[in-house]
């Protein structure tokens, strides 16, 4: 089996859209404004059509068969209104991929996004994180170090802010991605720069504090291949030994893993070489920053399963353990439909 461990719900029928609009024009006009959560109009036949027609096809040409599935990501918008505003609107898109993976069960398993606002306990999240995984069976959450939108205006996800959290998700035994949504600064590209800068960030804060010692289960996923890591795993070295931290190999790679959503051979080559194998899983994202056919070999950016394929040095066991056996670890309470 292939696992896919970073999907977003890109394709949503346009009743998600026109509920988030009207919120936007609600709190434009008075930031205070808390409203009710409302409903979002979207019928399980639009779900089906959105689906078969975009995620569901690509898994089929591409050879993959499952999809860990969360609410678009640049569309979480933490930093938009207010945190009811985020309550309401995080409630309706968590509801949506539950919908999607009960009507797709053998193909999507959810993944939370979560209630995050700026100035706002992280904690205040925990409520919603427990309804995911313990009423709707998700199986993982996204957790955002940076709900200003490119401002960092909030704690560091070394703070202990962050430890209810933390707390919560070892007990559940979920783990959570690092991501971030849209930059609202203009200086930064949200998938080109915004990113990449924040799966770094989120690495450095956390290797570099007592986070993995205090929650030795925790269990953290850097998306997009680690953003700058592996290609600067040296100075990371470095910076722990000058510090006085323990290696790398033996404090965040026992809780911090990496996905493969890296969009050319070199680069995958690279990750391989650089990161064990068990601190690995496959992903694509597919549908996601990168959409287009690379010009230099006729195939999708994202189609990520053949540069796994064509890497030279992997062996046939380990390919298993980055297209399934480490998401199996890792995602502990997924169940796969037969």
């Amino acid at each position: 089996m292939i696992i896919d461990c970073h999907g977003h719900y890109t394709t949503t029928p346009p009743g998600v859209g026109e509920y988030r609009e009207k919120q936007k024009q609600a709190v434009a006009s008075n930031p205070a404004h808390k409203g009710d959560k409302g409903k979002v109009s979207v019928s399980d036949d639009e779900i089906i059509e959105s689906i078969e027609n975009n995620q569901l096809r690509l898994q089929k040409e591409r050879g993959t068969d499952l999809t860990i599935f969360s609410p678009r990501a640049s569309w979480m918008g933490h930093h938009i209104g207010n945190e009811y505003t985020s309550r309401y609107w995080t409630e309706h898109q968590n509801e949506l991929i539950k919908r999607v993976c009960e009507l797709f069960p053998q193909n999507f398993a959810p993944v939370a996004q979560l209630p995050q606002s700026p100035g706002v306990a992280p904690e205040k999240s925990i409520p919603e994180l427990v309804r995911c995984v313990e009423e709707m069976g998700f199986i993982g959450c996204n957790l955002n170090p940076d709900p200003s939108g490119g401002y960092w205006k909030d704690t560091s996800l070394a703070d202990r802010a962050f430890y209810p959290i933390y707390e919560k998700m070892c007990e559940l035994d979920v783990p959570a991605m690092i991501h971030v949504s849209a930059a609202c600064n203009d200086c930064f590209h949200t998938t080109g720069s915004h990113y990449l800068g924040a799966d770094t960030t989120g690495f450095q804060q956390l290797v570099m504090s007592d986070v993995f010692k205090d929650f030795p289960q925790l269990k953290i996923i850097i998306p997009h291949g680690g953003g700058a890591v592996p290609y600067h795993w040296g100075r990371f070295r470095g910076l722990m030994q000058d510090k006085g931290y323990a290696p790398l190999e033996e404090s965040a790679l026992q809780n911090i893993y990496f996905d493969t959503c890296v969009y050319h051979q070199k680069g995958i080559d690279l990750l391989l070489d650089i990161i064990p194998t068990k601190n690995i899983l496959f992903a694509s994202e597919m549908i996601g920053a990168v959409r287009g056919i690379d010009p230099e070999t006729g195939h999708y950016f994202d189609d990520t399963k053949r540069y796994i394929d064509n890497n030279p040095k992997l062996s046939s066991e380990q390919k298993q353990q980055i297209f399934e056996g480490n998401a199996r670890r890792v995602f502990s309470r997924l169940r796969i439909e037969t």
